[in-house]
């Protein structure tokens, strides 16, 4: 079993349970008491989140990047950064280690052309909503029309992951207006949602959306099992 290295605490609520889904999987394919071989290296999302909204995104680059060097010094076989923002600078940590980076929108993208769905609706922080980063691989690697919702929709997204799920905070009338957000994009033709914040899932899952939920944390965090038990 290859030892996984996580960068978490963006922000801890998604963190844990990147752990949990982690632990639960290896159990669920080895059985017994097995658990999963991992490090993380857990951020101040205080100063994370503070450089994000100053647009010091190399400077964030930075921190990541040594968090990215300290998990390989303790012996992580490969790295998973437990947020989509902050694969914004993705490339750049790849090329500061020599352990591999298991890309969270590879691993959900290839969930979603498996299941054979071509136009998909975007959620998450108005950066990886606004910016390319994310939306760009989606469409140039993987050829998925990638729509996000109108710029009023995307306000209230991004608050509501900092302000409130970020927080722990989950209530009912969030939860609702991003439904109501989901049923316009589909009106727009999407035919699945990505959940492209690792904190939606503690709002949103597949029971409250009548179209077909891509749960970033979870598909990410079993990939991450697969790829640690895989002999590659």
């Amino acid at each position: 079993m290859k030892t996984i290295g996580l960068i978490g605490g963006m922000s801890w609520e998604s963190s844990l349970l990147y752990y949990q889904i982690i632990n639960q999987r290896v159990k669920e394919k080895l059985g017994g008491h097995h658990s999963a071989k991992s490090l993380m290296y857990s951020m101040d999302f205080h100063d994370i989140k503070t450089l994000q909204h100053e647009n010091k995104w190399e400077e964030a680059t930075g921190i990541l990047i040594e968090a990215a060097k300290k998990l390989e010094a303790g012996g992580a076989d490969f790295i998973v950064i437990c947020t989509n923002t902050m694969h914004k600078m993705a490339k750049e940590m790849e090329d500061s280690v020599s352990i591999p980076l298991l890309h969270i929108a590879d691993a959900t993208a290839a969930e979603i052309v498996k299941d054979g769905i071509k136009k998909i609706a975007l959620l998450g922080t108005a950066f990886t909503m606004e910016q390319d980063f994310y939306k760009g691989r989606l469409t140039e690697v993987f050829g998925l029309d990638v729509i996000v919702p109108e710029a009023a929709d995307r306000t209230m997204i991004h608050a509501t992951i900092y302000e409130e799920l970020c927080l722990g905070i989950i209530k009912e009338s969030s939860r609702q207006a991003f439904l109501e957000v989901i049923d316009r994009l589909c009106d727009q033709g999407a035919e699945a949602v990505i959940l492209g914040c690792t904190e939606i899932g503690l709002l949103l899952a597949q029971e409250n959306c009548r179209i077909k939920v891509y749960d970033t944390t979870s598909i990410h965090a079993e990939s991450a099992v697969d790829f640690a038990l895989s002999e590659d």
